[in-house]
C-alpha cells in the first residue's frame, strides 16, 4: 500500500486525499490551520460557490491561464461529480443565476462538513497544526541501460546537446516547521496561491515548489478591485449600479466589455463585472494605465436617451441642472455626470441647448475613468501565475523533475473567471492528483 501525504487541506487538498485513499493509499493530509478548508470557508461570500453546473466546454472557455493543461484534468473529474460528492455526503445543492452552484443552505461549512465526511469515509487521516516546512527527496539511482556513453544520467544532456526532462530525484516524505518527518512515496502539494494569506495562503507552497527545481511564474492579484485616478470614483463610494455595461480601453482598442453590476469603493471600482475585468485586463494593466467606460443606460440609445430626457427636463425647466436629474440617476451620482458632460451644475434647464444635452447623453453613455492598478491580495478571489504547468505531467499531475511530487488547485499557474471555474479546477486537479499518486507503478 502506497504512502501518500497531502500538504495544504483546501479544496484541492481535501480533493486528493480522498480520491488517494479510495484508490488505495495510505493517506495522512497535513494542514497548517486549526481547521480544514478555511479559505472555503469564505467563498462565495461564505455561502461557497462550490463550482458551475455548465457543460463542461463552458467551463473549459472560463478558464483564462493555460486551458489546454486541464483537458484530461476535466475529462477525468467533472462539476457533475463534485455535485454528486457533495450531495452524497449530505449537503444538498442549488443551481442560481449564471449555473452557479451553492449550498441549499447558503452555509459553506455544510460543503466543508460534506467533504470531511468523505475524507473520513474514505480513511484518510488528517493533522491540524502540521505546518510541512520541506519535502524530502533522494537521487534516483539510473540504469546502466539509461546512462548515456559518459555515464552521466540522461537529464544531463544526450549527443545533441538537448537537455531530457527525466527526473533526477525521487520523493521520500515531508518535513513540518517543528522538526517532524513522515515517510511517503508521494506527495501532493495543494498549499494553494497568495489571495487572502490569513487562510493560509502565503506562498509557502511555491517557495517549496521553487526549491524542488521547479519555475515558478510571476504571481499577481486577479479577480480583484481595480484602483481608479480619478477622485470622483471615491466621491460616489458604497454606490452600486446594476444593469450597467462597462468597456475598458487601452488607447482606442477595446480590451473587455461587460453587463452587469459594479461598485464604487473609497478607491476605485469592484463589484462581479470589475473582478471578471480584473482577470483580463490585469496583465496589461500592469504596465500602463487603462481607461474604463461605463454605460449607465446600455438599453437605451443615445436618441432614446435624448427622449428621455426631454421629457425629465419638460417637467424641470425652471430648476438648476444638478436638481434635475433625481428621476435619471442616483443621487450620489449626479455631481459626477455633470461634470463629466461639461455643462454647469446651477445651468437652469430651460437654457441648456441641443449640443449641452448631447454632451449629457455621452456621459450618460460613456461615464469616464481612469484605471491605474490592480488592489492587493486580501481582496483578491485568486492569485494569477504559480508553478510553471510546463514542467507538470497533465494526464497525472505528476512533476516532470520529482518523482513522486504532485501538484493540485491554486499553486499551479491556472485561473478562470467567477462562477465556480477556479474551484472546479481545485476539484479537478485535486481527484486527478490524488489518484494517480496512489497508483502503483
Amino acid at each position: 500500500m502506497k504512502k501518500v501525504i497531502v500538504i495544504g487541506g483546501g479544496a484541492a487538498g481535501m480533493l486528493a486525499a480522498q480520491a488517494a485513499a479510495e484508490a488505495g493509499a495510505r493517506v495522512t493530509l497535513l494542514e497548517k490551520n486549526e481547521k480544514l478548508g478555511k479559505k472555503l470557508f469564505i467563498t462565495g461570500k461564505g455561502r461557497c460557490n462550490l463550482t458551475n453546473a455548465a457543460d463542461m466546454q463552458t467551463v473549459m472557455a472560463n478558464v483564462m491561464s493555460n486551458p489546454r493543461f486541464l483537458y484530461s484534468a476535466f475529462s477525468e473529474f467533472t462539476n457533475r461529480d463534485i455535485m454528486k460528492r457533495v450531495e452524497d455526503n449530505g449537503c444538498p445543492l442549488k443551481t442560481e443565476r449564471g449555473s452557479r452552484v451553492f449550498p441549499v443552505s447558503d452555509h459553506s461549512s455544510d460543503v466543508i462538513a460534506a467533504l470531511e465526511r468523505g475524507l473520513r469515509k474514505a480513511g484518510v487521516r488528517w493533522e491540524l497544526g502540521a505546518n510541512a516546512a520541506e519535502i524530502l527527496t533522494e537521487e534516483l539511482s539510473v540504469p546502466a541501460d539509461d546512462a548515456g556513453a559518459s555515464g552521466m544520467p540522461p537529464e544531463t544532456g544526450n549527443a545533441s546537446g538537448k537537455k531530457n526532462s527525466a527526473p533526477l530525484r525521487k520523493v521520500t516524505g515531508v518535513k513540518t516547521a517543528d522538526g517532524k518527518k513522515y515517510a511517503a512515496d508521494a506527495v501532493i502539494l495543494a498549499t494553494g496561491g497568495l489571495s487572502y494569506a490569513t487562510t493560509g495562503s502565503d506562498g509557502k507552497g511555491h517557495k517549496i515548489a521553487a526549491s524542488l527545481g521547479h519555475r515558478v511564474t510571476d504571481m499577481y492579484p486577479s479577480l480583484v478591485p481595480l484602483v481608479v485616478k480619478e477622485q470622483g470614483a471615491a466621491e460616489m463610494q458604497g454606490l452600486s449600479l446594476k444593469n450597467i455595461e462597462i468597456a475598458v480601453y487601452d488607447g482606442k482598442k477595446e480590451k473587455y466589455r461587460e453587463f452587469g453590476e459594479m461598485l464604487f469603493t473609497h478607491f476605485g471600482v469592484s463589484g462581479p463585472v470589475i473582478l471578471s475585468a480584473s482577470a483580463v485586463i490585469g496583465p496589461l494593466l500592469r504596465k500602463k494605465e487603462l481607461k474604463l467606460c461605463i454605460d449607465l443606460k446600455p438599453a437605451l440609445t443615445e436618441e432614446q436617451l435624448d427622449q428621455r430626457i426631454l421629457r425629465d427636463f419638460s417637467e424641470n425647466l425652471n430648476r438648476e441642472l444638478r436638481n434635475s436629474l433625481s428621476a435619471l440617476l442616483p443621487a450620489k451620482m449626479i455631481p459626477e455626470v455633470i461634470a463629466q458632460s461639461g455643462i454647469a451644475p446651477e445651468r437652469r434647464v430651460h437654457d441648456i441647448t441641443r449640443e449641452e444635452r448631447a454632451a449629457l447623453v455621452r456621459a450618460l453613455k460613456k461615464l469616464t475613468f481612469t484605471l491605474i492598478g490592480l488592489r492587493g491580495y486580501n481582496e483578491a478571489v485568486i492569485t494569477k501565475g504559480g508553478v510553471s504547468v510546463k514542467e507538470v505531467n497533465p494526464s497525472t499531475m505528476e512533476s516532470k523533475k520529482v518523482q513522486g511530487l504532485y501538484f493540485a488547485g491554486e499553486l499551479l499557474d491556472l485561473d478562470a473567471m467567477t462562477g465556480g471555474f477556479n474551484l472546479q479546477i481545485a476539484w479537478s486537479t485535486g481527484y486527478l492528483a490524488g489518484k494517480s499518486a496512489a497508483a502503483e507503478e
